[in-house]
């Protein structure tokens, strides 16, 4: 078994998005658990992906994607690249130069049984470029005669009629859909995925890493940069104050993680630069910080934790199926869907919205989400048991219809 995979993956000046690698890794790790002989990535930095991911036992090659970068042309010289790399792909000649990669992805295509789109939040349109990617390299599919798989997608929740348009036209080209929220299963239904290609199922990462490990005195926090629409500064001083809250009431140490972080020691950029303004913000001093290289590293952190709290969605992902209590903190519509589904896959509603967090509400959930922590263990770990036999079937279906028949 030959597939191609697109996700967000390949680490670009030494910063490195783990929940985007964790999600790519999952995949690749139960296909070859399956079979899966071969795997090409289409990567934004196809020479680093294919180190981070090749063994001596399982090369990974990997080629950059096709691009579909807003121009001065706007939307409709997207669409028409689109057209143009679709025509290529189904044997018309001259539509591309020699050199345009859209040439290596068809290429790699063409030689795979198979492709998957694997799992992301990508398919919204605050990501245009990615709906046209996505479709792009699942058109290409088609016409070699290929099928295809997506996987583990948040939809929407923004999506204009054009961009779903556009995601309708994927997902009806895909033999299986995965969605990891309600609210995105309601938006397939709606798009007319037929019900028998469709599951709900927890994030592809959920199972990364699935080790029981000891649960250690440490809360590990996570916080992007975006805020929507609230005023940054409110912010860091809300958040420092709740986690000064969380070493005083849990007697915890604070471990900040970054989850969109620099891999040079020497230069502090992603998470690390919000971490340190409320570290800096914070009166206790029981605080370190890790930037980890790898995604299981960063579940082995999370899921080793006696609490996290988190904007960021796959610390969430990593710790909840251990059982780990979690708070999320969205910052909007989109974060709301994904760390609500998240913690609600496993069992958990810990949800703070930014708005509730600027008004005060952190120390009482802190106290529920705490005093439950217990009850919150044993539910979540029983829930991972169902979710984990579901997430296995899922892979099995996958590996039905990109293996080989013949």
């Amino acid at each position: 078994m030959r597939v191609v995979a697109i996700g967000d993956v390949g680490v670009i000046d030494k910063m490195i998005h783990i929940g985007d690698e964790a999600m790519f890794e999952a995949f690749v790790d139960a296909m070859r658990a399956r079979g899966l002989e071969s795997v090409v990535a289409v990567s934004a930095n196809p020479a680093e992906t294919s180190e981070r991911y090749g063994t001596e036992d399982f090369s990974v090659e990997a080629v950059p994607g096709i691009g579909f970068a807003p121009t001065g042309g706007g939307r409709a010289a997207q669409e028409d690249r689109l057209d143009r790399v679709r025509r290529t792909a189904a044997g018309e000649t001259g539509l591309l130069p020699d050199d345009d990669s859209a040439h290596a992805v068809i290429d790699a295509i063409r030689g795979s049984d198979g492709v998957a789109v694997t799992g992301g939040g990508n398919l919204a349109s605050t990501w245009p470029s990615h709906i046209f990617e996505r479709l792009a390299i699942a058109s290409i599919a088609e016409a070699l005669g290929k099928p295809v798989v997506v996987s583990g997608q948040t939809l929407g929740p923004d999506l204009t009629g054009d961009d779903s348009a556009m995601v309708a036209r994927l997902l009806g080209l895909a033999r299986l859909v995965s969605v990891r929220e309600s609210a995105s299963l309601a938006v397939a239904e709606r798009l007319g995925v037929l019900p028998d290609r469709l599951q709900l199922g927890a994030d592809d990462a959920s199972f990364l890493l699935d080790d029981a490990l000891a649960t250690l005195p440490y809360c590990v926090v996570t916080l992007a940069n975006h805020v929507g629409d609230a005023d940054r500064d409110a912010v860091i001083a809300s958040l420092a104050d709740l986690l000064d809250e969380v070493v005083e009431t849990t007697d915890l140490d604070i471990v900040f993680l970054a989850h969109f972080g620099s891999l040079d020691d020497s230069r502090v950029r992603g998470d690390s630069v919000v971490h340190e303004r409320v570290m800096a913000r914070m009166e206790s001093k029981r605080v370190m910080a890790a930037v980890p290289a790898d995604a299981p590293a960063a579940a082995r952190i999370a899921r080793s934790a006696s609490l996290v709290v988190t904007s960021r969605y796959h610390p969430a992902v990593f710790a909840v199926p251990a059982g780990v209590a979690t708070i999320g903190i969205p910052v909007d519509d989109y974060t709301t869907v994904k760390l609500t589904g998240a913690l609600k896959n496993f069992g958990q509603d810990g949800i703070l919205p930014v708005s509730g967090l600027l008004a005060g509400d952190g120390p009482a959930l802190l106290a529920r989400v705490w005093g439950e922590r217990d009850a919150t263990a044993t539910a979540g770990r029983t829930i991972a048991d169902s979710q984990r036999a579901a997430t296995a079937a899922w892979w099995d279906r996958v590996a039905q219809v990109l293996r080989p028949t013949s």
